[in-house]
C-alpha cells in the first residue's frame, strides 16, 4: 500500500536523509520526495514542508510512518493519506506539451490537463467546467465526483484560491465529501473554471494555489 506523507521538516543538510532512516526502521520504502514550500520566514522560518510517497508491506500499518517520522528531532507529520503512483509536478511540462498539440480541440486538452493534475498536484481529482453560461462540464479526471447535471453557479472564481464549503453554499455536496479540500483557478480568458479536490485534505497551501493559478494562465495563453 502507498501512503503520502506530508511532513514538515527542518530545512538544513542530513534532515531528509534521517527523515528516510527512521521510515525506512519501519519497512518503509520511499517511491518519492517533492518539497511544496520552504518556510523563509514566520513561525516556520526555517523548516520545508515535503510530500513522501511511501510504500508499506501489507502487515505494516500507516501509524508506523507516522511514529518513525516523528522520531526525528523537528519533524511534524501534517497529513497522511493514500495515495496511487508517485508525485510527479515536473510531468506537467508534458501535459503542457499535449495541451499544445490539443489546443484546436479544447475538450481533448482539457482531458489530458484533469487527467495528470491529480499526481502532480497531490490530489484526488480535478473537473474543468466552462462557465461562460452554466457550469457545464468539459473534462473530469478518472475519480472525480460524479456529474448529476446541477450545473452549479461558480462564484467568484476571477483567480485561482481555495474553495470553502463551510461558507460557499453553491459548491456541490459530493465535491466536499471525505471533507475534501478544494482549490480552483480560471483557464485563462477561456471561459473555463479548473477544480481540483483532495479527499480528506490536506488544504491547499498559498504557493500551491499560486502553481494552481500559473498553471492556469499558462494553458489559456496556449489555448487562446
Amino acid at each position: 500500500m502507498s501512503y503520502l506523507l506530508r511532513v514538515v521538516l527542518p530545512d538544513t543538510p542530513g534532515s531528509l536523509g534521517k527523515l528516510a532512516d527512521a521510515l525506512g526502521s519501519v519497512e518503509g520504502n520511499i517511491q518519492s520526495v517533492d518539497v511544496v514550500h520552504v518556510f523563509e520566514s514566520g513561525p516556520d522560518a526555517g523548516t520545508a514542508m515535503d510530500d513522501i510517497v511511501v510504500t508499506l508491506p501489507p502487515h505494516c500499518l500507516p501509524d508506523s510512518l507516522i511514529s518513525a517520522a516523528e522520531s526525528i528531532e523537528g519533524v511534524q507529520v501534517d497529513s497522511i493519506r493514500p495515495f496511487s503512483g508517485t508525485v510527479d509536478r515536473r510531468g506537467q511540462i508534458n501535459v503542457l506539451a499535449l495541451v499544445a498539440a490539443n489546443r484546436r480541440n479544447t475538450a481533448r486538452a482539457m482531458e489530458e490537463l484533469v487527467n495528470a493534475l491529480p499526481q502532480s498536484m497531490t490530489a484526488g481529482w480535478a473537473i474543468a467546467l466552462d462557465v461562460s453560461k452554466a457550469a457545464t462540464r468539459v473534462a473530469a479526471s478518472g475519480a472525480a465526483p460524479e456529474d448529476d447535471s446541477s450545473n452549479p453557479q461558480i462564484r467568484g472564481v476571477e483567480s485561482a484560491r481555495v474553495l470553502d464549503p463551510e461558507t460557499e453554499t453553491w459548491i456541490p455536496e459530493s465535491w466536499a465529501l471525505l471533507d475534501a479540500a478544494l482549490a480552483a483557478t480560471p483557464i485563462g480568458s477561456t471561459g473555463i473554471v479548473l477544480v481540483v479536490g483532495r479527499p480528506g485534505g490536506p488544504d491547499f497551501l498559498a504557493s500551491e494555489v499560486e502553481h494552481l493559478g500559473n498553471l492556469g494562465d499558462i494553458v489559456g495563453a496556449i489555448l487562446g
